[in-house]
């Protein structure tokens, strides 16, 4: 499969990883103004790809794609990203889990709440 490579005038988002799946959705900018106005559903969001490597310097995505080269998105088309699941969990897992809680302020200080989300792993 062919390599697209997304370049960013801005600063990538810190959570996108090696793997994460990329989409666009197209824009259009309205005649009377200069706002870009998009439509989401899901017949208008495109998948590019998985991201193979990412380079946060110069703030460019390299996705593995299927897409025809007619088919890439424009300068202006919103771009975004999707995880995988199955990696990128974020509760609790395994049988043990330890928390310290300490304060090392000398003034007064108080917890007001701390809550854990967890579920069984195994059996």
């Amino acid at each position: 499969m062919p390599l697209i490579t997304l370049p960013f005038t801005f600063d990538l988002n810190v959570s996108i990883q090696v793997g994460d799946i990329v989409y666009y959705v197209p824009t259009t900018t309205s005649s009377s103004t200069a706002i870009i106005v998009f439509d989401i559903n899901s017949s208008s969001i495109i998948e590019i790809g998985p991201v193979t490597a990412i380079d946060q310097a110069l703030n460019i995505i390299t996705c593995d794609t299927s897409l025809a080269s007619a088919d890439y998105p424009s300068s202006g088309d919103f771009i975004l990203f999707s995880k995988d699941n199955k990696v990128n969990m974020a509760s609790l897992l395994g049988y043990y889990a330890k928390v310290k809680v300490r304060n090392n302020s000398t003034s007064k200080a108080e917890m007001f709440k701390i809550s854990a989300d967890y579920f069984e792993s195994s059996k």
